[in-house]
């Protein structure tokens, strides 16, 4: 789950990292009421979960509530590439001397975690990491081993940050580092993170990604789920413990058993759909080994509640859940759904006792069914039904 600026800002000061006072508002007027709070000229800083905020005009100057109230009222409601402002963010500005970089993140590629801290921050990370990537230091985390005071030193002298902040700078890359462990995030950055002319250090902006995985962990990360922005799909499928994604401009509905087969089906449907004016997969639906008609029935409302979708493709394979079983399975969603399903559905069956679930297909004779035997077929009989709805 991605976070807001404001709520990655209040992890980070609960672990310790320095923060600017700030108040999260949804009007105009409060957000003259907390400009006339906070005195002195005030940042709006639209809260959306995308970058290019300032490019938009999501960020602006006020140097009087009234001038807070009008540029609250002109960010309030904008579109930024998607992502409608809410709220925003009111915040003491901050007299800037120098911009750094510091993140932590999984790194799935090495297996590792990794610190990224540079003297040159404000710009788009990517950008600087392509163009000057001698400037961003890298800097590989055992993940037993962490973070201690030695190895924040070891990174902010690689990334030669000046000697003037070099201290304060390490302290906030430790307790930057209790955030990310202890919040069970897979992201933490600060961009930028400023030094000022009094040379303090503050985190002026925030990103944080938590891992879903270790929500049982976390009680009150529930409390920063924005159900306004969430997609309708995944929240329904999350309600039902379904493991979905939806993918926008698909037209094929995938459900699988086993998140690496599901993949593989994603990329022979995408494959195949070339061949049929560019139908591409709707979703990501991972039912998991126990495929039973419950399970089925939630995972095809799911995804034939998707307007997009024009046909599903069911692959599976049958392991510790057998073929037969998934086949019932599917036979008593159908029935569970009767009229509410409408959608053709291109099933394959292989695996543990497929030639008794086919045949429970067969006999069933369910009109919204077709059987194919191999998986690139059933991609491109399902793509061919999505591209003639």
């Amino acid at each position: 789950m991605d976070l807001y600026e404001y709520q990655a800002k209040e992890l980070f000061a609960a672990h310790g990292v320095p923060v600017l006072p700030g108040r999260t508002v949804e009007t105009a007027g409060e957000a003259a009421a907390a400009a006339a709070e906070l005195g002195d000229t005030v940042v709006i800083k639209a809260q959306v979960k995308t970058g290019g905020r300032g490019k938009a005009g999501g960020v602006k100057l006020a140097a009087t509530p009234d001038e807070a109230r009008e540029k609250a009222a002109a960010i309030l409601g904008m579109d930024i590439k998607g992502h409608t402002v809410h709220q925003v963010l009111v915040t003491e500005a901050s007299d800037i001397a120098e911009e750094y970089y510091l993140s932590f993140l999984l790194d799935r590629s090495n297996r590792t975690f990794l610190a990224m801290c540079s003297a040159e921050g404000g710009m788009e990370i990517e950008q600087l990491a392509v163009e000057r990537p001698d400037a961003l230091a890298r800097v590989p985390v055992d993940a037993i081993a962490g973070v201690d005071r030695a190895k924040a030193d070891a990174i902010v002298a690689t990334a030669r940050i000046p000697a003037a902040v070099a201290d304060q700078t390490a302290e906030v890359v430790v307790t930057l580092w209790e955030t990310f462990v202890a919040e069970d995030a897979t992201l933490v950055e600060v961009n930028p993170l400023v030094r000022d002319p009094q040379d303090r250090i503050v985190a002026l902006d925030g990103k944080v990604t938590l891992d879903g995985n270790a929500d049982f962990r976390h009680p009150g990360h529930a409390d920063l789920v924005d159900e306004r922005t969430e997609n309708p799909l995944e929240a329904k499928a999350k309600a039902k413990g379904l493991n979905y994604v939806k993918l926008e401009g698909g037209q094929v509905g995938i459900i699988g058993n086993g998140a690496g087969l599901v993949m593989s089906t994603l990329d022979v449907v995408a494959y195949a759909g070339e061949r049929h004016g560019g139908v591409k997969p709707a979703n990501f639906l991972d039912i998991g080994g126990g495929a039973s008609a419950r399970v089925m029935a939630d995972g095809l409302d799911v995804v034939l509640g998707d307007d997009d979708v024009r046909a599903v493709f069911v692959n599976v394979f049958g392991g510790i859940t057998a073929c037969d079983a998934v086949a019932n399975g599917i036979v008593e969603a159908l029935a569970i759904l009767g009229d509410s399903a409408t959608k053709p559905l291109v099933v394959r069956l292989d695996g543990n006792n497929v030639a008794l679930g086919r045949r429970i297909l067969d006999e069933a004779n369910h009109p919204l069914v077709t059987q194919v035997a191999t998986m690139d077929d059933a991609a491109d009989k399902a793509a061919e039904l999505a591209a003639g709805a």
